[in-house]
């Protein structure tokens, strides 16, 4: 590098990263090794954000301004080291100072292992808005669990899921910040001891319980380049005593670390398997113990402004429920201010309703999370007694509105009667909230008129909706750079923190030359992929063919099972020579199926015996490819995403809330195909109905058909082709092995109904398919199309999201 300048902050990084090998990880610099200078790199990073993260704290000190705390039990980052690089504009600096050392810093980025700390899209859309906060300045913080375990880590074993430990922090993690004196104790079990206090009233305490200790560990969360750092403040569970030393003394060392090892389990793993009665205390311990610990952390910051009264409470902290895992929240806070705090009842309750805000994210009335009162009484009496006495309350108000209601009763009620009474934690969210937010328009619109369509009624203007978004700088500016080049080259780099700037491209979506451009870009991409795939599968597949992508958590509403019968039928085609448009085509999977999850998992082992059975004749050749990527996570979606021609967002209409894989597809130039499902709907309307390949039956179809008269028997038995693919299925072409392997799949679509309408939408998924060929074969066309998709993303900014939440929801300012 030339600049003098530039120089200088080369030479102290890399005395930085060869101090920290010495006197951080205790080895010798020389000669260079990679695992080293990958953590002295991560130090020197980590070092120069401390100092931004602690004037940042600062300075919501001195504002004494309101802050955000946003509780999640999943947050999936992804890897961070190239976050923090870009986030402060060291990219060029670091790239020189390591190839100094004969290192590069691609290969330095792969060291690092994906953090365990979610699952899925709830997790990825809550690290999205932790950015885009820290980006917009506005004063918060994520709250959730620092898990040692992820769910799992996902191999392929005979075509079949394996899981195993996804030990993420075996080797500790540079980024995690332990904080050894932020430690809150935290109660279980026991019982509720009603009393008389020195005015007569009676009051309540919980005693005689269980405890467990609560640490903090806090994982920074940088801005772009605006030098505000905030964090994540994840607890990790701490025995409160190191071993029973009674036990110690008889010589039984397992009983005496029995405890301790019981206690520390919940942080251990993300969501435990909740099947059997003892995976459900678990997960519900691992719900009360992060809500718990944080209000004792909220609390802690309450007080340090030496506030003398709770009214202004709500004033200075906005919670926001990211969907019902954190929704206990609401009975812990009032067990604070009426126990604690011996606040009346009436006053407590109007300062939680200002306080909290709830997210939902799903649409599945099987989905919405409930626990039965036998559990929470026993692990939580005191707070049972209070959900019981919000929902006596509560439905004695209702009754006074609507007198004789009884049936208006029993859908409202926390508590859902029968052989278990169970307690329904989104009423709870609800009744306990200022705001209710869908995350797409069509979600929130259900909410309101079916899935909530009561509490509506009641509470006008309590539901809302916020379209999720997605951050440009990790889900463009960092995973596609090549594009991201070429975008900056054109309009400028305003779009990075403004993604309504992408609309500019628009103007140079017919010009010939940016399309050659724009099409080289892609090709560098998709060449990338395959090298990807060969080192990771040994699988060779040809860039030049359609990547078609179906990358996202295994489940039957999200259709991969149409997907596959798509697969089927080309294959048929291609072998019988009956294809009209027939363009090349390399068909991607990925994603995990939930351990107990019998029929996802069947659907993974059918999707790997197709892939066999087409890979593996010669008469198909290139014409069709099949992979299963296994293990998807946040650093492969990163290399898939910006390489895919077609992106597969075929749900059953009215199931997915809004998915966000759509937009991270949709910015980075794939077209879609898709159902008008979630924010498909939003998607296309900003990109045009005719740079969208739409199918299938709408949501109101969907709910006809589920009312009675829809035979998928008779859709079998008329459509030649279905009928093929579905036989051979169930014959065991895919199976020779066990023919009667995948009768669970098709009988759950001809002898169990076809809930999610997969034949159905078979025939016009079909046929829409063929159009995507057509298309592809013209590439200028195709080009267009893909140069538009990414110019009218600007809605999709997970920045717009969280500028929204702070305004309607939160009334919370960005700092100066």
């Amino acid at each position: 590098m030339a600049n003098p300048e530039i120089n200088e902050i080369v030479e102290s990084l890399k005395d930085d990263i060869q101090r920290h090998v010495a006197l951080t990880l205790g080895s010798d610099p020389f000669p260079p090794r990679k695992g080293r200078y990958y953590l002295g790199l991560c130090y020197s990073v980590r070092d120069r954000l401390l100092g931004q993260w602690i004037e940042t704290q600062r300075s919501y000190y001195d504002s004494i301004t309101k802050r955000v705390y946003y509780m999640s039990l999943e947050f999936l980052p992804g890897r961070f080291l190239m976050n923090y690089i870009q986030a402060l504009g060291l990219e060029e600096v670091c790239r020189e100072a390591v190839r100094d050392f004969g290192l590069d810093l691609d290969e330095l980025l792969e060291e690092e292992w994906n953090p365990g700390l979610g699952n899925g899209g709830l997790g990825r859309l809550a690290s999205c808005y932790m950015d885009s906060m820290a980006t917009c300045k506005i004063p918060g913080y994520g709250y959730g669990i620092l898990y040692d375990y992820g769910i799992f880590y996902q191999t392929i074993v005979n075509g079949y899921q394996h899981e195993g430990c996804d030990n993420w922090l075996r080797q500790d993690s540079p980024w995690v910040l332990r904080r050894g004196h932020f430690m809150f104790r935290i109660n279980f079990y026991g019982r509720s001891e009603a009393y008389e206090d020195s005015a007569g009233h009676e009051r309540f305490r919980w005693v005689d319980t269980e405890s467990v200790m609560a640490m903090a560990c806090d994982i920074m969360v940088p801005g772009h380049q605006n030098g505000h750092v905030t964090n994540m403040r994840l607890w990790k569970a701490i025995s409160t005593r190191d071993f029973e030393l009674e036990h110690f003394n008889r010589g039984d060392y397992i009983g005496a670390v029995q405890a301790k090892v019981e206690s520390e389990n919940i942080s251990k793993v993300l969501y435990p398997n909740d099947t059997s009665p003892r995976g459900k205390e678990l997960r519900l311990r691992q719900q009360y113990f992060f809500v718990a610990a944080t209000f004792q952390d909220i609390l802690r910051r309450f007080r340090k402004n030496n506030y003398s009264s709770f009214d202004c409470f709500p004033d200075q902290v906005a919670v926001q429920l990211n969907d019902t895992h954190p929704a206990i929240s609401i009975a812990e806070l009032m067990r604070i201010l009426v126990d604690e705090e011996a606040l009346t009842w009436e006053s407590a309750w109007s300062i939680c309703q200002k306080t909290f805000s709830y997210t939902n994210h799903t649409v599945l009335p099987e989905a919405l999370e409930t626990w039965s009162v036998e559990l929470i009484g026993r692990m939580l009496p005191r707070h049972l007694q209070i959900i019981f006495e919000i929902n006596h309350r509560f439905l004695d108000d209702v009754g006074k509105r609507f007198p004789g209601r009884v049936d208006l009763l029993r859908s409202l009620s926390l508590v859902a009667e029968g052989d278990g009474k169970q307690v329904r934690m989104a009423h709870l969210a609800i009744v306990g909230s200022h705001t209710v937010n869908g995350v797409a328009e069509l979600h929130s619109q259900i909410l309101k008129t079916r899935l909530f369509k009561d509490f509506n009624a009641l509470y006008p203007g309590k539901f809302t909706n916020v379209t999720n978004g997605i951050t440009p700088r990790r889900w463009l500016m960092q995973a596609n750079p090549s594009l991201a080049e070429l975008i900056t080259s054109v309009i400028g780099d305003e779009w990075i923190h403004d993604l309504s700037h992408l609309s500019e491209l628009a103007a140079h979506a017919d010009d010939p030359e940016f399309q050659q451009r724009w099409q080289e870009v892609r090709k560098r991409n998709k060449k990338l992929l395959a090298r990807y795939v060969l080192r990771k599968l040994g699988v060779g597949i040809n860039p030049a063919t359609l990547f078609d992508m179906h990358i996202k958590r295994i489940h039957e509403y999200k259709r991969q099972i149409l997907n596959v019968l798509h697969v089927i039928t080309l294959y048929n085609r291609i072998r019988s020579e009956s294809l009209e448009h027939h363009v090349p085509r390399t068909v991607f999977f990925a994603g995990k199926a939930a351990p107990g999850y019998f029929q996802a998992k069947l659907i993974i082992k059918l999707i790997n015996s197709v892939a066999q059975a087409v890979n593996g004749d010669s008469a198909v050749g290139n014409d069709l490819r099949v992979v299963f990527l296994p293990n998807y996570c946040v650093s492969q979606a990163e290399k898939l995403i910006p390489a895919a021609d077609l992106s597969e967002q075929i749900s059953t209409a009215g199931m997915e809330a809004s998915g966000t894989g759509n937009m991270k597809f949709a910015l980075n130039g794939a077209l879609t195909i898709g159902t008008l499902d979630g924010a498909n709907i939003e998607i296309r309307e900003v990109v045009g109905e005719d740079n969208f390949f739409l199918f299938g039956h709408t949501e109101s179809d969907v709910h006809r058909l589920h009312s009675g008269g829809y035979d998928p028997v008779q859709i079998y038995e008329s459509n030649i082709e279905l009928k093929k693919a579905l036989d051979m299925i169930s014959t065991g072409f895919f199976s020779p092995e066990a023919p009667d392997l995948f009768r669970p799949i098709v009988d759950s679509l001809l002898a169990h109904g076809d809930y999610y309408l997969v034949l159905a939408d078979y025939a016009k998924y079909v046929a829409e398919q063929g159009n995507v060929s057509k298309c592809y074969e013209d590439r200028p066309l195709w080009t267009r199309m893909s140069i538009l998709n990414t110019a009218n993303m600007g809605k999709f900014s997970s920045d717009r999201s969280i500028m929204e939440y702070a305004r309607n929801i939160w009334n919370v300012s960005p700092l100066a």
